[in-house]
């Protein structure tokens, strides 16, 4: 049974964590910009609210399929009895600080910016923002492989 809890925690978070990852690092990328934003020779598709549009379908959708990964995260760990080792701990509280980020932040931002033309400081801070998701899913990730203060191998 835990073999197979862990195997569908790992699946969920590839198929429902990355997209979401993936998504909100492009978004700013491709949401159509005020004049006041510099940019390169437009290459093709970039600025396209299509594009935008579908990225931020992909961050929402994704986003909420997401929260099956953190449930089985602690189903797997109630299992295995480990919900009070400091590591799943603190990947719980980095896990809902990346939802909380997503659902109350970045989100409602990329739905902002789709209104109308994103300004060079909301482009800046959604880059921001997409980052720091990334960076928290990251340490979560490290916490899983190396798990520091395990008591069980």
């Amino acid at each position: 049974m835990q073999a197979f809890l862990l195997s569908v925690h790992v699946v969920f978070a590839i198929l429902f964590v990355g997209p979401p990852a993936v998504a909100v690092s492009l978004f700013p990328r491709f949401v159509p910009a005020t004049a006041d934003v510099e940019s390169a020779p437009q290459r093709a598709g970039e600025r396209n609210v299509a594009v935008a549009q579908l990225l931020h379908r992909v961050t929402r959708v994704y986003g909420l399929l997401a929260v099956a990964v953190p449930v089985l995260g602690i189903v797997l760990a109630t299992v295995q009895h480990r919900m009070t080792e400091v590591w799943i701990v603190v990947a719980m509280v980095l896990t809902a600080a990346a939802g909380a980020l997503l659902g109350l932040r970045i989100v409602p931002a990329q739905r902002d910016v789709l209104a109308r033309n994103a300004t060079r400081a909301e482009l800046g801070r959604m880059g921001m923002l997409g980052g720091i998701f990334n960076l928290l899913w990251v340490i979560v990730v490290v916490l899983m492989i190396v798990r520091p203060g395990a008591v069980t191998p």
